[in-house]
């Protein structure tokens, strides 16, 4: 049988007020690094898609670009000012023997709930600023 004195008291509470924010601050970041990768897949797939679309004879940079878009946003990810998406094509360089197309995807992506937290941390940081994601995606062109 345990006897507690009246100094242990509120020691549970105390212990419980440190240990909660901790853990539902954890919880947060693993959902919070979850979309982050999915945003990281959704843009390796999209410039994928532009390099299919880009390898195709006819086929101009403005409509790579419209397809690389439509899957982003079809991807659930949001384009606009605070998250903004560059696609840079390069349709002629040289791999090997064979001429390709080149697809860089950049995405200004923000982390929902880590992004407030580091700047309550420290008031100067960066961290709560869109985070640049990119993927790139090569093809062989078709001649």
């Amino acid at each position: 049988m345990v006897i507690k004195t009246k100094r242990e008291r509120g020691a549970a509470l105390i212990e419980s007020a440190v240990t909660i924010p901790i853990i539902l601050l954890v919880s947060v970041s693993i959902f919070d690094f979850g979309r982050a990768y999915q945003a990281w897949q959704v843009l390796t797939n999209a410039a994928r898609e532009g390099a299919r679309v880009s390898i195709i004879a006819g086929k101009t940079d403005d409509q790579v670009r419209d397809a690389v878009t439509q899957y982003v946003t079809g991807g659930g990810l949001a384009v606009d000012a605070e998250h903004p998406l560059s696609v840079n094509l390069e349709r002629s360089i040289e791999v090997g023997s064979n001429n390709a197309s080149r697809i860089t995807v950049n995405y200004g992506f923000k982390f929902i709930v880590l992004g407030p937290v580091m700047r309550m941390v420290n008031r100067s940081s960066d961290q709560g600023n869109a985070l640049s994601m990119g993927a790139v995606a090569v093809m062989r062109n078709e001649n």
